[in-house]
């Protein structure tokens, strides 16, 4: 059969196999088929997260602007296909109790890849986001690339089965690796020291394997995405009245360094899916030579103070780094991350801070917070599985539009 077809992941290609699809089944909705569906959706998964205890179709309607009937015809169509289950009755306010409804959060799932230089982690997400399964070991990015794929692809395949009803419910996969890349065209381009991926069409080689639809992204922008709420629009670490609207860089120190940006609540790419190339910046026109050819990038600057052992002085320099950033885009905060920011947070918040500060032109007393992503080694392949979850919420903060299904059926994923 064919891969289900969304317009927020481009299909797969049916495999060269001979005629037989060798998957994990995944799961085609008729339900989503419309803006105000995922509307509701998204509402459904802000009320289930966390200490969410449901919400009701009458505030659903209240929030969305539909009319309460139209609510009441799309949850329907959401309860037939398992997505909203009852969650009992809310708090009395002078009349009957009113029925709260949440999301079947374990109804579907998508899988999260994070494809680094020498290291992938796969987890597999629920509706709601939480991580049902996730995996992490070593894989060589030099080796060739059918070779790198169906090791992906393999591990993907083994996290679906070691869930319980998954099999059947993966929507899609999130894939996301170092830049620089083409998002809308899911092609690599010019990785820094792997010229053997540049102009690879890496998603549609993996959705080939898999059978799913699979989305394509930098590793900083999925990681953006990971520290936004479940609306989609607040930093992680936000205060009192931030919110919609916020601003905040993602900063990935690990085997590079690059930068996700989130302007007005919005994952920015750029024009060309381009954006957050925050580590060839030229800080010293003077320096060192960068695996990309020019002189005095920032990232070969802080890789070089991690080599001696100097993350102090690595972490200053990043400081330096976000301070321009921070000035340029006029941010709220910073959010660090990466495995090098990991193996000592406390040292790097503290010190990208102190170098952040004076810098910044700011009113007195004001300063830019600092904070580490809370999802740690994990969050670029949890934001990864987002990629491919967020159009059914209509996250219009990951710049794609809600997702529309036609048709019904389900269809396989390369074993």
């Amino acid at each position: 059969m064919r891969p289900l077809k969304q317009r927020c992941c481009q299909s797969a290609r049916e495999p060269d196999n001979g005629g037989v699809n060798r998957g994990i089944s995944g799961a085609n909705l008729p339900a989503l088929r419309s803006h105000n569906t995922a509307l509701v959706l998204g509402l459904l998964r802000t009320a289930t997260g966390g200490a969410g205890t449901g919400i009701s179709r009458l505030e659903l309607a209240e929030r969305t602007g539909l009319t309460p009937q139209a609510v009441s015809k799309i949850t329907a169509r959401l309860r037939a296909d398992g997505l909203v289950d009852e969650a009992g009755r809310g708090a009395p306010t002078g009349g009957k109790p009113r029925t709260l409804l949440r999301l079947a959060r374990r109804a579907r799932y998508a899988a999260g890849v994070h494809l680094d230089r020498d290291e992938l982690t796969v987890v597999l997400a629920d509706l709601a986001g939480g991580v049902a399964d996730a995996r992490t070991l070593p894989l060589d990015l030099g080796r060739p690339a059918g070779e790198v794929l169906e090791a992906v692809a393999g591990v993907v395949r083994e996290t679906v089965r070691a869930t319980p009803g998954a099999d059947g419910a993966v929507l899609g996969a999130g894939l996301a690796c170092p830049g620089p890349l083409d998002h809308a065209a899911g092609v690599l381009h010019r990785v820094t020291g792997l010229p053997g991926w540049d102009g690879y069409p890496l998603r549609d080689a993996l959705a080939e394997r898999l059978g799913l639809p699979v989305v394509l992204d930098k590793d900083t922008n999925a990681a953006a995405l990971a520290v936004l709420p479940p609306g989609g629009d607040a930093a992680a670490g936000a205060g009192p009245g931030q919110g919609a609207g916020d601003s905040f860089g993602y900063l990935h120190l690990g085997t590079g360094l690059g930068a996700g940006l989130v302007l007005d609540g919005a994952l920015h790419r750029g024009a060309r899916t381009g954006a957050g190339e925050f580590g060839h910046q030229a800080v010293a026109p003077d320096g060192p030579v960068c695996a990309c050819g020019n002189r005095g990038c920032l990232e070969a600057l802080c890789l070089a103070a991690v080599g001696r052992g100097d993350a102090a002085e690595a972490a200053r320099l990043l400081g330096v780094g976000a301070a321009n950033l921070v000035s340029l885009l006029d941010l709220d905060r910073v959010v660090l991350g990466g495995r090098t920011v990991l193996a000592d947070p406390g040292l790097f918040a503290r010190e990208v801070a102190a170098a952040m500060d004076p810098r910044t032109l700011r009113a007195a007393g004001r300063t830019v917070p600092v904070i580490v992503a809370p999802a740690g080694r994990r969050v670029v392949a949890e934001g990864a599985a987002l990629l491919a979850l967020a159009p059914l919420f209509g996250q219009t903060a990951v710049g794609r539009p809600p997702v529309r299904v036609r048709g019904a059926g389900r269809h396989g994923v390369a074993r």
